[in-house]
C-alpha cells in the first residue's frame, strides 16, 4: 500500500469521477485508475461502486475513507515540520466558494493569485458549488475555507464565520410591474404581496432559497418558483425583461437602474441577505489554510448587521482562531431579521 494510492482513492471519492479525480491530480486517468484498482487487490475488498454515472463509495471504502485521509494528513504534517524549520510554507489549501460571489465584490482570483506569489510551494484549489453542499464538505474536512450564504442566524454547527456582506432582501421588477403600478413611488412590500407573483430565486441548497422557503411558510404560502438560475446577474436579467419577480439582495440603485430594474425592500419580515467566510470551529489542519484564511478575513473585512448589531467577530479572532486550532463562532444576527445568503 503506498500512499499514492490513498490520494488517488480519496481524490476520486471528493470528485465522485475519474476523469475530474485525474485532471485534479495532474495525472492520466486509466493511471489512477489502475492503481486504484491494485489498492482494490491488495486489501481485498471493492472500495468503489463504478456502476452508476458518478462513482460511489462502497460500505468497506466509507470506512477506508477515514484511515486514508488519517495518513494523508500524517504525511503532510511531517512534511509541515520539517518545512518549519527552513521557513518555507507548503501544502494545500481548498476553498469553497459560492457561485457569483467571484466578483468585484470579493475579487478571490486576484487574492489567491497574491497568495499564490507570496507562497509558491502553497497547492490552491478552488471549486463553486451551493452553500449547503460546500458546508458539508467543510464540516467533514474537504473543504479548509469556504464563502457561503447563511441560512440561519448562528453559525452552522461545527464552524466559525466571519459576515463579509449583510444587505436587506429585495424584489428586482421591471419598471412597468405591477407591483409599481399602484403606486410608482413605493419603496417597499410585504413579503405577502409575492403571494400569488412568479419568483425567481437561487437553487435550492443556497442560503437565500432556504430562507425565502422558511419565511413564506410562516407567512402561509408556498412561493411559486418559475425561474432558478446559480448567479445573481441572471436572475436580474430575467426579471428585467419581465419574467417574474428576483428575490435578491439589495442593488445600489444605478447598478438597478442600468439592469433595467426596480428594487423594493421587504418587509414584515425584513429578511437580509448576509454571506460568510467560514472555516471548521477547530481550525484549519495545516499552516498554509491558515495563513490563507489570516489573508482572506484581512481582505474580506466583517460587516456588521443592518440592524446595528455586530454581526462578526473581527478579523482579528479568525487570525487568533486559524493559529491556535480554537476559531470561534463569530457570527450573530440583529434580533427580528432572518439571515440569508447566496
Amino acid at each position: 500500500m503506498e500512499l499514492r494510492q490513498l490520494q488517488y482513492f480519496v481524490a476520486v471519492v471528493e470528485e465522485a469521477n475519474f476523469t475530474r479525480a485525474a485532471a485534479r491530480l495532474h495525472l492520466a486517468q486509466p493511471g489512477v485508475s489502475a492503481q486504484i484498482r491494485q489498492l482494490e487487490r491488495e486489501l481485498g475488498q471493492p472500495l468503489l461502486d463504478r456502476s452508476g454515472r458518478s462513482v460511489t463509495v462502497t460500505e468497506v471504502g466509507e470506512a477506508v475513507l477515514t484511515h486514508a485521509r488519517a495518513a494523508l494528513a500524517a504525511a503532510e504534517g511531517i512534511r509541515q515540520t520539517v518545512d518549519q524549520f527552513s521557513g518555507l510554507l507548503r501544502g494545500r489549501v481548498r476553498i469553497g466558494l459560492l457561485s457569483g460571489a467571484a466578483s468585484s465584490r470579493f475579487d478571490m482570483p486576484s487574492l489567491l493569485a497574491d497568495f499564490h506569489d507570496a507562497h509558491p510551494k502553497v497547492e490552491i484549489s478552488l471549486t463553486e458549488d451551493t452553500s449547503e453542499r460546500m458546508l458539508g464538505e467543510l464540516q467533514h474536512g474537504a473543504l479548509d475555507i469556504a464563502v457561503i450564504g447563511l441560512m440561519d442566524e448562528e453559525p452552522p454547527p461545527g464552524t466559525a464565520c466571519q459576515i463579509v456582506v449583510d444587505e436587506p432582501l429585495v424584489a428586482a421588477v421591471a419598471p412597468d410591474d405591477a407591483l409599481l403600478t399602484a403606486d410608482a413611488e413605493r419603496t417597499g412590500i410585504p413579503l405577502t404581496a409575492l403571494r400569488d407573483r412568479a419568483l425567481i430565486s437561487l437553487p435550492r441548497g443556497t442560503g437565500l432559497r432556504g430562507v425565502l422557503e422558511r419565511a413564506c411558510a410562516e407567512a402561509g404560502f408556498r412561493p411559486r418558483i418559475a425561474f432558478e438560475a446559480a448567479a445573481p446577474h441572471v436572475l436580474a436579467r430575467l426579471a428585467a425583461r419581465g419574467l417574474g419577480v428576483a428575490v435578491v439582495p439589495a442593488l445600489p440603485a444605478d447598478e438597478a437602474a442600468a439592469a433595467g430594474l426596480r428594487t423594493l425592500e421587504i418587509t414584515a419580515p425584513r429578511p437580509r441577505g448576509r454571506v460568510a467566510l467560514a472555516w471548521r470551529a477547530a481550525g484549519p489542519a495545516g499552516p498554509a489554510a491558515r495563513a490563507l484564511l489570516e489573508r482572506l478575513c484581512a481582505a474580506l473585512p466583517a460587516v456588521g448587521s443592518g440592524g446595528g448589531t455586530a454581526a462578526a467577530g473581527p478579523a482579528g479572532d479568525a487570525r487568533e482562531a486559524a493559529g491556535a486550532g480554537n476559531a470561534r463562532q463569530a457570527v450573530g444576527a440583529a434580533p427580528g431579521h432572518q439571515a440569508v445568503g447566496a
